[in-house]
């Protein structure tokens, strides 16, 4: 039996905004506390502990400019009138690659979990690359990690894994496990 409450079920269907990169500048302070709630959570996404507020921010500043030049698609969902979720689809700008983009980042708020947002925004992620007419995503994820059955639950197939790929925010080196999705 689910324990989620009906107001909790009515905010899985949180609408997701596609960001332009002035307005990632402008929620650059809500995107860098998500950021370190993530990274202090245990979920590295390429930092390690540690990670100060300049740094994230100055991370996100990077995302707005590829946002500005197109190579990457921004999807965020908002929560109580905050951002608590994004999504990047890192588009190919090679010619023999324009076909395939890769998922990178998904992350919900620790405050926001459970509310079925990383499923809203993967979705929403997936069709913002189909209607740019990507038909193949791929994506990386720790082994081992709750992320990693959730690609599974969500239809995308398992490749393979890769030993000591990248560290967790304490430095050890960890395995990721590659999935592919192919869009129809």
């Amino acid at each position: 039996m689910s324990t989620r409450t009906s107001e909790q079920t009515a905010k899985t269907t949180a609408p997701v905004e596609l960001l332009t990169g002035p307005r990632l500048r402008a929620l650059s302070e809500e995107f860098t506390d998500l950021l370190l709630d993530i990274v202090a959570g245990g979920n590295s996404l390429g930092f390690l502990a540690g990670l100060d507020r300049a740094e994230a921010e100055a991370w996100w500043r990077g995302r707005a400019a590829e946002v500005d030049g197109g190579r990457l698609l921004l999807l965020a969902v908002r929560h109580e009138g905050r951002v608590v979720g994004t999504v990047g689809v890192d588009l190919v700008d090679k010619a023999n690659g324009r076909h395939r983009a890769e998922i990178v980042k998904l992350m919900v708020h620790s405050s926001a979990r459970g509310l079925g947002l990383g499923r809203t925004l993967l979705t929403a992620a997936e069709r913002a690359a189909a209607e740019r007419g990507v038909t193949l995503l791929v994506l990386d994820t720790e082994t081992g990690s709750r992320a990693e059955g959730f690609y599974a639950a969500e239809g995308w197939t398992r490749v393979g894994t890769i030993p000591d790929f990248a560290a967790d925010p304490q430095g050890t080196l960890r395995p990721t496990t590659l999935f592919y999705k192919q869009l129809n």
